[in-house]
C-alpha cells in the first residue's frame, strides 16, 4: 500500500497453517480493491527509489512478493530485470497478467517461492504491514532469505510508527475518486477508520457509484507498524546481514521522524 492521504490497500499474503481466526478470513478476502487500486496509487518517489535499489544492488532476478495488480511489478520488467512476482489475489494476478504476460505471475504465498533462486526478494507498497502476527512476519522474511541465492538482497519499506500516519489519515474525509473501467461510470473510494484493536490498526474502505451511491464493494482493511528495532531483529533472526534502514525515500539513514522506512538486508554470500 501507498503513502498518500490515506493507507491504500495491499495483498494479503501469508500461511494459512499459522494464522489467526481474523487472518484466515483475510486470506479468503485479501486487503486489496483491483477495480480501483491503480488508479489511487499513482507513481511516487517510492517507486523511483525501488528502481534505484535494485540497480545500486545490480541483480537480474527478482521476485516481487505481494505483487497486487503488478502497478511496479512492470515498470521492473521495462527496466529490464527477470520477474517472479506472487500475490494470493486472483483477481489483482488477473489485472497483472493481462498487463504483461512476460512476467511470471503466480497466486499464492511466500512459500511458494523456489530455495536459492532469485538475486533479489522485494515487497513494496508497505506489504510488510499486514503480517499481523510475529509468527507469520517471521515466516515471511524466512521464506524470502531462502529464495535467494547467496548474497541476494532483501528489501521492503514500512511506515514508521512514531510518524503516527493514522493522525493524518483520520483528518481526511473526503473520497478518493476513481473511474469504473467497465462502464465509465466514476467512483468513489470512502475510509472509515475505526482505530487500533491492540497493536494492529483497522480501517474500511468502500467503493461507491458517485452518481447513485450504491456499494460496490466494503472491504476492512488491517495493518501492524512494527518498531525499526523489531524489523531489523526479524532480519538478523532469519540470518540477514549488512542490514540498512533508510529513510523516507532517501539514501540516508531513517530516524525517528522518518515517515517511511525501507529496509535492506543481505543473504551471506557463504550461505548454501
Amino acid at each position: 500500500m501507498k503513502d498518500g492521504r490515506r493507507p491504500a490497500s495491499a495483498s494479503v499474503f501469508s500461511h494459512p497453517g499459522q494464522l489467526s481466526s481474523d487472518q484466515r478470513h483475510l486470506r479468503k478476502e485479501p486487503c486489496m480493491i483491483p477495480l480501483v487500486y491503480d488508479q489511487i496509487n499513482r507513481w511516487g518517489k517510492d517507486d523511483d527509489f525501488f528502481l534505484a535499489l535494485l540497480k545500486k544492488a545490480d541483480v537480474e532476478h527478482v521476485a516481487d512478493l505481494g505483487c497486487g495488480t503488478g502497478r511496479l511489478t512492470t515498470h521492473f520488467a521495462e527496466a529490464g530485470y527477470r520477474l517472479t512476482a506472487i500475490d494470493p489475489h486472483e483477481e489483482a494476478i488477473e489485472y497483472a497478467r493481462s498487463k504483461d504476460r512476460s512476467i511470471l505471475w503466480i497466486v499464492g504465498d511466500s512459500s511458494q517461492l523456489q530455495p536459492n533462486h532469485f538475486d533479489a526478494v522485494v515487497m513494496t507498497a508497505n506489504v510488510a504491514q499486514v503480517f499481523l502476527t510475529d509468527c507469520s512476519w517471521q515466516r515471511v522474511v524466512s521464506d524470502a532469505y531462502a529464495a535467494l541465492k547467496p548474497g541476494g538482497h532483501f528489501m521492503f519499506d514500512a511506515r514508521n510508527p512514531t510518524a503516527k500516519a493514522w493522525e493524518q489519515w483520520e483528518k481526511d474525509l473526503t473520497p478518493d475518486i476513481a473511474t469504473d473501467p467497465s462502464s465509465g461510470e466514476p467512483l468513489e473510494i470512502w475510509t472509515e477508520y475505526e482505530g487500533f484493536r491492540g497493536d494492529v490498526y483497522v480501517f474500511y474502505e468502500t467503493v461507491k457509484h458517485a452518481r447513485t451511491g450504491e456499494t460496490l464493494i466494503h472491504q476492512k482493511m488491517e495493518l501492524i507498524f512494527r518498531t525499526q528495532e523489531q524489523i531489523h531483529e526479524s532480519l538478523a533472526l532469519a540470518g540477514f546481514s549488512q542490514i540498512q534502514a533508510y529513510g523516507d525515500w532517501e539514501f540516508r539513514p531513517a530516524t525517528e521522524k522518518s515517515n517511511s522506512v525501507v529496509f535492506h538486508g543481505i543473504k551471506s554470500s557463504r550461505s548454501v
